[in-house]
């Protein structure tokens, strides 16, 4: 996947081991965004929807991860007074994401567990379907869930979530090793993998 040639300095300082550091146009559209321009609140749309539908989908309901997805950037609209730095812009949004759909699992009524649905279905012998995909994710600890949807979901690579997240590259190539681990025992425990 190429990246936009403003993220690819970054891109290479992170792989490089370094923590990803903002960009000036991101500093500028956080100023902005901060003084009441819609429009650069549309650039942070843009920078991190990715990232923050991932993290909808690690927490909540996926059929549910659009809709939040969206009142995320809506509270994030109302409170990007709240935003104090630019280097935390990442983490900031990724908080809401959290917010938003631990509030939305909580507001929900109480329901079948994955692991029950994934039980009573036959074994098919192949990953075929996407939803059973998700479904392990979503059986895996949380520390590995956000990255792993961030990577297999909304095919982000590892240095870009590094960049958005705030988190060391070192950090994110763990969460995806162990995660990835854990999803293919899952996947293999159920029958999904040959």
């Amino acid at each position: 996947m190429q990246l936009p040639a403003p993220l690819q300095p970054q891109i290479d300082a992170a792989a490089d081991g370094g923590i990803p550091a903002v960009d000036d146009a991101e500093r500028r559209a956080i100023e902005r965004a901060r003084a009441g321009d819609r429009r650069a609140f549309g650039e942070l749309h843009s920078r991190y929807v990715r990232m923050v539908h991932a993290i909808v989908m690690a927490h909540a309901s996926p059929g549910d991860a659009d809709d939040l997805t969206q009142e995320v950037f809506t509270r994030a609209l109302v409170n990007i007074q709240n935003l104090q730095r630019a280097d935390s812009a990442g983490p900031w949004f990724a908080g809401i994401a959290r917010n938003v759909a631990t509030d939305s699992v909580r507001r929900r009524k109480p329901s079948v567990e994955l692991t029950d649905i994934a039980a009573a279905r036959p074994a098919r012998g192949r990953v075929d379907d996407a939803r059973d995909v998700l479904e392990s994710i979503q059986t895996i600890p949380v520390t590995y869930r956000e990255t792993l949807m961030m990577r297999l979901v909304e095919g982000m690579t590892g240095p870009e979530i590094a960049l958005r997240t705030g988190m060391t590259p070192g950090s994110v190539r763990v969460h995806l090793h162990r995660g990835m681990k854990q999803l293919t025992e899952i996947l293999a425990r159920r029958g999904l993998l040959q």
